[in-house]
C-alpha cells in the first residue's frame, strides 16, 4: 500500500481542530470517580510458566463498574522471596533474606484490538529489560488474534454491532471504550498497589488499540511517568473514518452504512474517546512511532496527538516521534521497540531525581 495520508511535512504541522464535548472532563471525572471507590486489586496468584528468569502472577483487579479484569504481572526472577511477592511496601534481596533492594519501575502494557492477554510467556521484552510488567486483558475481546483472553464484558448488551468498536456506539455512557479506558486507568492503580513496585515510576505502553489506551491513560493519570505509543487507534477519529475502511474504523463505517440515521449520535460518542483530546491533557514524557503507510490507524491521527500533546497542561515534557515511511500498521516493529528501550531509562532517571529532590 503506497502512502495515502498527508505528506510528511504536512503531518509534522498537522494540528486539526477537535470537536470536544463541553462535558468531556466532567464525563471522565465522574466515570473514574465511580470506578475508584474500591481498592483496585482483588487477587494475586503465582503462575508456573517454565521460565527460569521470570516470575509471573495472575492478577485480578477491579475495572469499570467494579468488574473483575485479569492481567499478567511479571518481574525478573531473583527479586523477592521464592513463589510469592514480598509484603506490601517491602522489597527484598534476591534470595528473600529481607535485606532491602530497589523497588522496580512498572510498565503497564495494553494489547491491540481483538487480542486478550494471551499466555504469560508471550510478552517478555519489558520484564527482560528489568521492569515490573503488567499486561492488561481486554474485556470482551481476545477472539481475533493471539492466544485469547479471560475477561468478559458484562455490559455489552447496548445497541451496536458485533465488533468491540461498535458496542454501545450510540451513547457515550454505553460505549465499549468507556469501559476499556476505565479498565486501563485502574490497571495503573492496580500495579501501583502491588508490592515491589515503585509507584512514582509507572509507564503506559501500547500499540494500535493499546496505543490509544496508553494515550488515554496519559491524559487521565496526571502523575504518569511516561507513555510509549505506537500506531495509536482512536486518534483523529473523524478523519480516519473518511480515509479508511480497514480495521475498527471499517467496523464503524459498516455499522453506519446500515444505520443511516445514527451518524450524529455515533460521532458524539466517539468524541468522548478521541485520543487527541486525551493527548492535550497529558503531561508525561511521550514517545511515539508511526508507519506512514498505515491504513488501519492513519498516521495523521498519531501526528495530531503528538503535535497537540500537553497543550492544555502548561507542561513541556520530553517527546519525540519516529516515522517509518515504507511501513504500514506494523510500523518500526523491533526497531521501534529498541528505540523505546533506549529512551525510557533516561526518563525514569529524571523521575528518580525529581522524587529524591522532593523528599
Amino acid at each position: 500500500m503506497p502512502a495515502f495520508d498527508l505528506p510528511l511535512p504536512e503531518l509534522e504541522r498537522h494540528r486539526p481542530d477537535i470537536e470536544e464535548p463541553a462535558d468531556f472532563d466532567a464525563f471522565w471525572r465522574d466515570t473514574l470517580k465511580a470506578a475508584g471507590e474500591t481498592d483496585p486489586v482483588v487477587s494475586v496468584r503465582p503462575v508456573e510458566t517454565g521460565l527460569r528468569l521470570t516470575r509471573t502472577w495472575d492478577v485480578t483487579f477491579r475495572g469499570f463498574g467494579g468488574d473483575p479484569v485479569r492481567a499478567w504481572f511479571s518481574r525478573p526472577a531473583g527479586v523477592g522471596g521464592p513463589g510469592e511477592l514480598p509484603p506490601a511496601g517491602v522489597s527484598t534481596s534476591p534470595h528473600g533474606s529481607g535485606q532491602p533492594c530497589d523497588l522496580l519501575p512498572a510498565v503497564v502494557e495494553f494489547a491491540g484490538y481483538g487480542r486478550g492477554r494471551g499466555l504469560p510467556h508471550e510478552r517478555l521484552t519489558w520484564v527482560n529489560a528489568g521492569y515490573a510488567h503488567l499486561l492488561m486483558d481486554n474485556r470482551g475481546q481476545g477472539d481475533q488474534y493471539g492466544c485469547g483472553g479471560d475477561t468478559p464484558d458484562p455490559h455489552a448488551a447496548a445497541p451496536g454491532g458485533p465488533g468491540s468498536a461498535v458496542r454501545g456506539l450510540l451513547a457515550a455512557e454505553d460505549y465499549h471504550y468507556r469501559r476499556l479506558i476505565t479498565d486501563a486507568v485502574r490497571a495503573v492503580a492496580a500495579v501501583r498497589a502491588l508490592p515491589g513496585v515503585d509507584p512514582q515510576r509507572t509507564v503506559a505502553v501500547g500499540n494500535s488499540q493499546g496505543g490509544g489506551l496508553a494515550l488515554a491513560v496519559a491524559g487521565l493519570v496526571p502523575d504518569l511517568t511516561a507513555v510509549l505509543v505506537t500506531a495509536p487507534l482512536l486518534c483523529g477519529i473523524r478523519r480516519a473514518l473518511d480515509l479508511t475502511d480497514a480495521g475498527p474504523y471499517g467496523e464503524i463505517a459498516a455499522y453506519l452504512a446500515v444505520h443511516r440515521g445514527a451518524e450524529d449520535a455515533a460521532r458524539r460518542t466517539l468524541s468522548y474517546v478521541e485520543g487527541v483530546s486525551f493527548a492535550r491533557r497529558a503531561q508525561a514524557p511521550a514517545h511515539f512511532g508511526v508507519g506512514l503507510r498505515d491504513t488501519v490507524c492513519p498516521p495523521s491521527g498519531a501526528y495530531a496527538a503528538f503535535n497537540r500533546y500537553a497543550e492544555l497542561t502548561g507542561a513541556q515534557p520530553r517527546r519525540e516521534i519516529h516515522a517509518y515511511p515504507f511501513n504500514g500498521h506494523e510500523g518500526g516493529e523491533a526497531v521501534q521497540v529498541r528505540r523505546q528501550l533506549d529512551w525510557l531509562p533516561g526518563v525514569l532517571d529524571e523521575a528518580s531525581d525529581v522524587g529524591r529532590g522532593s523528599r
